[in-house]
């Protein structure tokens, strides 16, 4: 019996390797533009970009978001999940070994129609057999699943280097915007202090005689509104350092206090997408290789679903030893086994392995259009991005302008009401159009570094 086994088993694992159930993975076409629009004054990519910045302080607080953010470390229990899960999944492709092992004692009627000898009404059995079971693939069911496990692993890999660039770019922006709150509440603390003296100078000016009530109450108007900008600005601030502090994943005391080191201000270099850079690197991006390896997996789960129409054919055996005493388990005389395989072919299931497959097939295809919809939102985010660090730089070159000719006409402004010829309401009026412009131009300025962000976020970070 033991002879033809051996070439059983060798035939059908041939036969096994030879086929698969369900379509082989190609990757959808897309209609992608050769070339990315680019300038000639480039800077390239590097890995960790937000150095470019050059500022410590938001080095650091990167770091630490990256070694402590709870999603991500979330994330990355998932990948380990998904790494068991796939493992799980490869097992079945394999046989299922075991031990069994049982004692019994039994006794015998001695009034029955066939009673046993006296030396037999009470006996012993012990048993140890090496149990194995295989269920062969031989429609590759098993290995389709496996091709989709591994897939939903890849997938989950670049779900986290996905949240990890988000991440990233969050930290970043927030704290962008952290440096230009703190630049907002100093313009607002000066020009409140400005206008509170220039408050005192009108209030000894009404007293003496010289301006009417009218002009008095104008400029605590201007300071009233002054003071109310600072609180509002105050609050902006911590609630972006709380942001900050929770993305940094630190301790509920700590997003409560909620300190966050700044550094030096740096005006970052112009950074340009590469001339000549293919549109296919983005396809690097995590997320677009996410939607990628779910679609993988979706369209290996056809296979499983199309398996199911064909027969399962199941090998088992066991080999041991049964035995009434147990010094006689392992011998010769003792020895059992038994080998068998069996064959389930499904016959009717009211329509359940066709709608099985018709899942399959409308999940792959959902997951084919997620994927060509991620590219094309890969490419409308670079475009934009690239579109932006022009514009951005443009906006903050005007609003600067703009700030040094308002600053310049303040000055004279108040020369010439010092004089006589301009009346306190039009001072007035080019003080506020100045605060105005200061703070567009920080606002300016942040947007020209989260341009920066974004380019890079969308080269695949």
């Amino acid at each position: 019996m033991r002879t033809p086994v051996k070439p059983l088993v060798a035939a059908l694992a041939v036969a096994l390797a030879g086929c698969a159930i369900g379509p082989d993975y190609e990757r959808p076409p897309v209609d992608l533009p050769e070339k990315l629009v680019a300038s000639p004054a480039a800077t390239a990519m590097a890995e960790r970009w937000w150095t470019v910045f050059g500022d410590p302080a938001l080095d650091a607080l990167v770091d630490e978001a990256i070694a402590s953010n709870r999603d991500l470390a979330a994330a990355a229990q998932r990948i380990e999940q998904s790494r068991a899960q796939f493992t799980v999944t490869r097992s079945d492709q394999l046989p299922a070994v075991g031990i069994q092992g049982s004692r019994s004692r039994d006794r015998s009627s001695e009034r029955g129609s066939f009673p046993p000898p006296a030396e037999s009404i009470e006996s012993n059995t012990n048993r140890l057999v090496l149990r194995a079971s295989w269920e062969l693939d031989f429609w590759g069911k098993y290995r389709r699943a496996t091709e989709a496990a591994r897939a939903d692993l890849a997938a989950t890999e670049a779900g986290r280097d996905a949240i990890r660039a988000s991440l990233v770019g969050e930290v970043t922006r927030g704290y962008f915007n952290l440096r230009a709150l703190d630049e907002s509440r100093a313009v607002a603390l000066r020009t409140l202090e400005g206008r509170r003296k220039g408050l005192e100078l009108q209030r000894n000016r009404f007293d003496a005689g010289v301006v009417a009530e009218l002009e008095l109450r104008q400029v605590e108007s201007d300071v009233a509104g002054a003071e109310a900008l600072v609180p509002q600005i105050e609050r902006n601030l911590a609630a972006q350092e709380s942001a900050l502090a929770l993305l940094a994943g630190r301790s509920p005391r700590a997003v409560f206090e909620a300190r966050v080191a700044r550094g030096p201000i740096v005006t970052p270099a112009a950074v340009e997408v590469p001339a000549g850079l293919p549109s296919d690197l983005l396809l690097r991006r995590p997320d677009l290789r996410q939607a990628e390896e779910r679609l993988k997996a979706a369209n290996a789960r056809i296979g499983v679903a199309r398996a199911a129409y064909f027969p399962s054919i199941t090998l088992t055996g066991f080999y041991g030893g049964e035995s009434q005493q147990l010094s006689d388990l392992f011998t010769g005389p003792a020895r059992t086994w038994t080998l068998a395989a069996g064959l389930l072919q499904p016959v009717y299931g009211a329509g359940q392995i066709a709608a099985g497959v018709d899942l399959a097939d409308a999940r792959t295809r959902e997951a084919a259009l997620a994927y060509q919809q991620a590219i094309a939102n890969a490419f409308r985010e670079t475009r934009n991005a690239i579109v932006a660090q022009g514009t951005t730089r443009e906006a903050l070159r005007a609003q600067r302008e703009r700030e040094r000719v308002l600053t310049r006409g303040l000055e004279l402004s108040r020369l010439r009401h010092d004089g006589g010829t301009v009346s306190l309401f039009e001072y007035l009026e080019t003080e506020r159009q100045l605060l105005l412009v200061r703070l567009e131009a920080i606002a300016a300025e942040r947007e020209r570094r989260d341009a920066v962000v974004d380019l890079y976020l969308a080269l695949g970070g």
